[in-house]
Formats: C-alpha cells, structure tokens, sequence
C-alpha cells in the first residue's frame, strides 16, 4: 500500500530541518513527513501517533534512522506531557497532519469507509474507547443530528438522524454498508452530487468517535510554547472546521500581550494541481504555518 504524504515540500520550506534539531511530528502516521524531515537534516526525532497499527508501520519506513528517532503511542494532545518525561523544554519545529491516513481508509476492518461492509468502529486507537456502532446505537436523535451538522455540515442531520432512530429499532447499525444505505434513503441524490450521500455523516461520526476538535487549540497553545525562539508549527487540516480552528488559534496567540506566534501564512497553502493529480485525497488539503517569538 502506497502511502502519499500530504504537502510535504510545503511543510518543509517552513520548518527548515536543514538546519538541524529536534523536531516533533505529533501525528507521524506512516511515517512519511517523518522520513522527510530526516532525509532533509533533521538530528533528532520524536513522532507521536494514537494509532498502533501506524506507529509499527512508520517503525519499518524510519527503521534507517532508528538511532534519532523515538516513536510514542500518544494523543498529539498529550505533547507536553510526552516532552516533560523527557525532560525536554523547548522543540526546534513541529508537525501535525491531521488526516486520517491512508492506511486508515483502506485497511479492512477498521470502519473508516463505506467502500466495504465491515464493522462500523472508526476508532484511531481501537485499543480504547466507543466505536461509531456504539454511538448510533447510544446516541439521543438530537445528539445525533447536532454532531452530523456540526462535524459533517450535512443541511439534512435531522432527516439522517430520525432514520438512524427509527432504523435502530429494528436491529443494530453495526456495519458501514447498513449505515450509508440508510443515509443514501433520506438524503435525495442530484446528478449534480460530487460525493457520496453518505460522506458527510461518515466524517461526522469519525470525528465525534476520535474527538478530533476536542483540545485542538489548546493543543496549538502548548505546542507554540514549547518552541525554541524562531522554530516553526506546521498545521495540515483537511476540512473547514479544523482549518478554522488553527487560524483563529494562530491569530491569537499572535495577538496575545506578549505576542507568542509570528503567523506565516496569512492564507492557508493548497497542493497543487500536480499533487493533486498523483493524490485525490490532497485536494482538501491546507497548511498554515507560524514561527515562534
């Protein structure tokens, strides 16, 4: 399985590893950028990934810079703690691409698509937590229809919802095929439509299931104070909602009293039409970058 990282000579111009240091990859995946900042001069490296079945692939793809490298099993949020048991103060530059990676979406069993009829469980770490088939079954009909709207900014969460409700009652929506057939009945298909029905409500779930917006700007505040002076954050979000949260997060502490970030990117970066061509899942793809003061 070929695994494409997202932007990375983007990512790179920013965080200039060339220069050498310390760099943390807070969502290192497969191991792609990670791979990247090294070959480029990164000395050291500490990537932190929730997923175990990513971190024993990006294990494999920095096994030739094994002696740099430290991969954690961590929440991206967890970083200061991950920097404390070091005793590490201050970071030369970090990453967080947070998308969910390829291997993810393709690899059988782990509910992310609705390509295949498998087990609707979308867990990052399946080592803890609720599945998706946990919260369909759970979940309030408003607290399904809020989270739809709010993570998948899908206009018809009531009418998606009501049918989860009513179709629960017959028997449990515990596989991906049996959930999207019931979102492709409610929502009218347009010839017109670029996506799946069921795209939106598949999103909302993943997102609401892992907590991805959970803490993510106090997440870019810990991660901004434990730069050295003039180390760069590199930010790469894949829908609307996180996008949102990094600009106004960044453009904050820009203007906090004193100010903590220098915002590089007063617009989000795009792939270009190259990357996209090799790649369809970078076209939703942006990157914002700021520099510590």
């Amino acid at each position: 399985m070929l695994h494409v990282p997202v932007m990375t000579a983007e990512a790179l111009d920013h965080l200039r590893p060339e220069q050498g240091g310390l760099f943390v990859d807070c969502t290192v995946g497969l191991g792609g950028h990670a791979r990247a900042l090294l070959e480029a001069g990164a000395t050291r490296l500490i990537g932190l990934d929730r997923d175990p079945d990513a971190l024993a692939r990006a294990r494999d793809t920095l096994a030739p810079w094994s002696d740099r490298v430290e991969l954690v099993h961590a929440d991206y949020r967890t970083i200061a703690d991950v920097l404390d048991a070091r005793r590490i103060e201050r970071v030369d530059g970090a990453l967080a691409d947070l998308g969910v990676s390829s291997m993810q979406f393709d690899a059988p069993g782990r509910g992310f698509s609705f390509q295949r009829d498998e087990p609707l469980d979308m867990r990052m770490d399946r080592t803890s937590g609720e599945t998706a088939a946990d919260l369909v079954a759970q979940s309030t009909e408003r607290d399904l229809a809020d989270a739809i709207f709010k993570y998948g900014e899908e206009r018809f969460s009531r009418r998606i919802a009501r049918a989860i409700v009513d179709a629960r009652r017959g028997a449990p929506i515990d596989t991906t095929g049996r959930l999207a057939a019931i979102v492709r009945r409610v929502i009218p298909r347009r010839g017109h439509m670029r996506i799946d029905p069921a795209t939106r409500t598949f999103q909302a779930l993943r997102i609401w299931v892992n907590r991805e917006l959970e803490g993510l700007d106090r997440f870019l505040e810990t991660a901004a104070l434990r730069l050295r002076a003039g180390a760069r954050l590199v930010v790469i979000t894949f829908h609307s909602i996180e996008d949102r949260i990094v600009k106004h997060t960044f453009r904050a502490l820009e203007h906090a009293a004193p100010p903590r970030l220098r915002v590089l990117t007063k617009k989000p970066m795009t792939p270009g039409d190259e990357e996209v061509e090799r790649n369809s899942r970078a076209r939703s793809a942006k990157l914002r970058a700021a520099e510590r003061v």
